[in-house]
């Protein structure tokens, strides 16, 4: 809670996910129940990797089959999925 009496909020707070995915690329298939239609992107990002809370996640940015983007990523340390947007 802020000196205001607010409390604050982060913006783009990931919230979990659940995907299917396929075993051997890890592609996203299903995302909340929904068919991804397209891959946009996927990236790999690795940070804080000199202190002892490493992060390390692999993003996919994707339009499911109704139209809708969507980027969700996994911890590549504990497997499971995030949705970002």
């Amino acid at each position: 809670m802020s000196a205001t009496g607010r409390s604050a909020r982060r913006l783009g707070a990931p919230v979990a996910a659940r995907v299917q995915a396929d075993r051997a690329t890890g592609r996203p298939q299903r995302i909340d129940g929904r068919a991804v239609e397209a891959v946009r992107e996927s990236w790999l990002v690795e940070d804080r990797w000199w202190t002892t809370t490493p992060l390390r996640r692999r993003y996919w940015e994707v339009v499911t089959a109704c139209g809708r983007d969507l980027v969700v990523f996994r911890d590549l340390h504990d497997g499971r999925w995030w949705r970002q947007r």
